[in-house]
């Protein structure tokens, strides 16, 4: 069922933080191909990345395309 359906649908991404050699944090969620965002420390970055995946879910809500399922992604 589509989030316009049920507006009160919650969907749970697994998000990766990568420390960055210069400092600071690359964050992506690699559920949603593209869906990524800088910061410079985590708490930025959760903000950050929370506004990059309402954003990116929009825009397929927008264009009629299924929100991707979550899968669990292992970090080394």
């Amino acid at each position: 069922m589509s989030v316009e359906q049920h507006p009160s649908a919650t969907h749970r991404f697994t998000v990766i933080f990568e420390k960055e050699d210069e400092g600071g944090y690359h964050v992506f969620c690699p559920t949603l191909p593209g869906c990524h965002t800088q910061s410079e420390t985590v708490e930025e970055g959760i903000l950050h990345i929370r506004e990059a995946i309402q954003l990116y879910v929009d825009s397929l809500i927008e264009g009629g395309l299924p929100i991707l399922p979550t899968c669990q992604v292992k970090a080394n």
